[in-house]
C-alpha cells in the first residue's frame, strides 16, 4: 500500500500511529495546553520573583537611616554608661554586704549563758551560735506540738536541722526546767 503525497502531515501521523483524527486532535490540543500552562507559569513565577525582590529592598534601610540610627545609638551609649556607673555607685557590692555581714558576726559576742527551752523565744533561742531564725521557729514548732515542754535533750533530735553536733551545742546553752 503506497501513501500518496497528497495527504497531508496530521493523515499521515495518525496512520502511523494508528490512531483516528480525533484522538490526534484532542491528544494535541492536550499538548498546547501544557505549553500554554509552563509559559503561564514561568512568566507568573518571575513576575512574583521581581515583586519579591522591590519588596525586600524597600525594606531594607537605606544609608541614611543607618547612619542616623549609628548616630543615635552613639549618643545613648554614653548616657547609658552614665547611667551604670551611678546605679554601681548606688548599690553596694556582693563584697560590701559580705563584709558587713562578716563585721556584725565578729561584733556579736558569742553566747555564753543558758536558756530555759520551755519558755525560750525565738531571739533568745537564735542567740546560741548555729541557731538562725528557721531553726528557732522548727524549735519552738517542736516545744508547741508537744504540748509546751520536752523532758529529754534527745527528743530534738526529732526536729529537722538537729543532728549530734547540734544537740551538744543545744545541751550546753539549753535547760529543761
Amino acid at each position: 500500500m503506497t501513501i500518496p503525497h497528497e495527504m497531508n502531515p496530521l493523515e499521515r501521523l495518525s496512520e502511523k500511529l494508528s490512531l483516528t483524527r480525533a484522538e490526534i486532535l484532542t491528544i494535541s490540543t492536550l499538548l498546547a495546553f501544557l505549553v500554554l500552562g509552563v509559559v503561564l507559569r514561568t512568566f507568573q513565577s518571575s513576575e512574583l520573583e521581581a515583586t519579591a525582590l522591590q519588596r525586600a529592598e524597600a525594606a531594607i534601610f537605606s544609608d541614611a537611616e543607618t547612619d542616623s540610627l549609628i548616630q543615635l545609638a552613639v549618643r545613648d551609649q554614653a548616657r547609658v554608661a552614665q547611667i551604670v556607673t551611678e546605679s554601681l555607685e548606688k548599690t553596694p557590692s556582693r563584697l560590701n554586704r559580705n563584709e558587713e555581714k562578716l563585721a556584725r558576726k565578729a561584733t556579736k559576742k558569742p553566747f555564753t549563758g543558758t536558756v530555759v527551752f520551755n519558755r525560750a523565744g525565738s531571739e533568745e533561742l537564735q542567740q546560741i551560735k548555729g541557731i538562725g531564725p528557721v531553726m528557732a521557729e522548727r524549735l519552738i514548732a517542736f516545744r508547741t506540738e508537744n504540748g509546751g515542754r520536752i523532758t529529754t535533750f534527745n527528743e530534738l533530735l526529732k526536729v529537722k536541722g538537729v543532728g549530734l553536733k547540734k544537740l551538744e551545742i543545744l545541751k550546753r546553752h539549753l535547760s529543761l526546767e
